[in-house]
């Protein structure tokens, strides 16, 4: 296999004539975009947080950054096997068939396409909060549909702008999260007693006592996976990739090691603020805890400015950009290569898919339109996480299935722990599922249902009519193969 992205000696007319990505990108800048994605809305989802797993939540993502390291090991050595467009499309329909390929994508593209029309209204959140505006309805769907289109423009352009747009928020997004754990270390404010009792949950009964123990926190823990997916948006930038194929592991690991290095260290110095009960106003999932604690107990209206522009505005812009570009990409994989209709594998001048983009501002705007103000934060949250564990488990069991029945093929990137290391992934992923699973509410559990059964609609519809005349296909190592 070559060393170049996207390249393959095996790859025939269909890959040949389809419409092509522009290969341009930078390895910052698939970095920025990943780690970006990645870098959840840490300003405003702190609340969601802390009410899950209390003064423990720094020790929920040291641990949920060791539990998800094994999974973007093994997506490691599955972009650089199969470097083009699509993942979880990819890997699972190569490595089990085209109805897993499809679920998985199915899955994990529910919690990209939530993010948009949920991170545009946390932004006009921090606004109103942080202006003290009062903003009607009217005004905040026609901001966040001025914004939508603004990211539709961005997302038509060529790629690299987005690149550099991104490595900029990205790395400001840093600065300001760091600079703020360290203000609060060195505040005089920052106690330990405020991490006692150690383990305050709302989950498993706690409510707004918190007392749901290590129980709660258990399942506050798993939930915690959300602000780790993003790393696997790095295969579908591959192929626009410039640089050789085995660098794909910085991008992937790097992204997931400086996450979780950066909340580790923030959420530390923000639990130690305040205690459990007045940080998170109850155990109610109240946004902005940081802000409301550089304001009211440091007295620092101006720095929350700062913090709210870096650590909201920045960390929300890089995950809409982030999220938005791979969400297009998996769709015109999909139209590529016989999932969806093939005018979702058209390109602009740019180079950027057209119909994918057009389809992504259209959900997203119609999502701003049916929010439910008083539950969606919490419904949105548990549906990525729920979503996203369910994509990496049958992508890790794939991935026992690839090495079993082709351990001939050419692994540019080696798995270090081979078989064992595997399966080890795949029993941390479907783990974090079923914890998810017991923490999802009622409603959340309600809108999956209703998505995952849209799914399943198109999968029988596509069996019933477009597959018996255009079967799906892929190129594997060993050339093109239809499925």
């Amino acid at each position: 296999m070559s060393d170049n992205l996207g390249t393959n000696p095996g790859a025939g007319t269909r890959m040949e004539g389809a419409g092509k990505l522009k290969k341009s990108l930078r390895l910052l800048y698939v970095y920025a975009l990943a780690t970006g994605a990645i870098l959840t809305f840490i300003g405003y989802w702190d609340g969601i947080f802390l009410t899950g797993a209390g003064p423990a939540t720094f020790l929920s993502f040291f641990l949920m950054t060791l539990m998800v390291l094994p999974v973007a090991f093994v997506y490691c050595e599955l972009t650089a096997m199969f470097p083009n467009t699509g993942a979880e499309l990819v890997f699972n329909t190569i490595g089990l068939n085209k109805y897993w390929g499809f679920l998985s994508a199915w899955a994990i593209m529910a919690a990209w396409i939530a993010v948009p029309p949920a991170a545009v209204m946390g932004i006009l959140e921090w606004i109103n909060y942080a202006f003290r505006l009062e903003m009607n309805f009217s005004t905040i769907v026609t901001i966040a549909t001025i914004v939508l289109i603004l990211y539709t423009a961005l997302s038509l352009s060529d790629i690299n702008l987005s690149g550099q747009i991104q490595t900029f928020m990205l790395f400001s997004a840093l600065f300001g999260v760091t600079l703020t754990g360290i203000i609060f270390l060195f505040s005089g404010h920052w106690s330990f007693a405020n991490f006692t009792p150690f383990f305050q949950s709302a989950h498993a009964g706690g409510g707004s006592a918190g007392t749901g123990g290590i129980a709660g926190w258990i399942i506050g823990t798993a939930l915690i996976v959300t602000p780790f997916f993003g790393f696997e948006t790095v295969p579908q930038l591959v192929e626009e990739g410039d640089f050789p194929i085995k660098d794909t592991s910085k991008a992937i690991l790097g992204s997931v090691l400086t996450c979780g290095a950066l909340y580790v260290f923030f959420f530390f110095a923000l639990a130690g603020m305040g205690d459990w009960a007045t940080l998170t106003e109850a155990g109610t999932n109240a946004p902005f805890v940081a802000i409301k604690v550089i304001e009211s107990t440091l007295g620092w209206y101006g720095y929350s400015i700062f913090f709210g522009v870096t650590a909201v505005l920045f960390t929300i812009g890089t995950c809409i950009l982030g999220f938005w570009i791979s969400t297009v990409r998996l769709m015109y994989a999909m139209g590529r290569q016989g999932f969806l209709p093939k005018v979702f594998s058209k390109v602009n001048k740019h180079q950027q898919p057209i119909v994918p983009n057009l389809v992504v501002l259209g959900l997203s705007l119609g999502a701003i339109f049916i929010m439910n103000a008083g539950t969606y934060l919490e419904d949105f949250f548990t549906v990525m996480a729920l979503s996203v564990a369910i994509a990496y488990t049958i992508t890790m069991f794939s991935s026992t299935r690839i090495a079993i029945n082709h351990p001939e093929w050419d692994r540019p990137y080696i798995l270090k722990g081979g078989q064992g290391f595997r399966w080890f992934a795949f029993f941390i992923a479907i783990g974090i599922a079923i914890l998810c699973a017991i923490g999802l509410p009622i409603g959340a559990w309600i809108s999956w249902g209703w998505y995952m059964g849209i799914g399943v609609l198109l999968i029988a519809f596509m069996a019933a009519f477009r597959w018996k005349k255009e079967p799906v296909w892929m190129v594997t190592p060993d050339g093109e193969k239809e499925f």
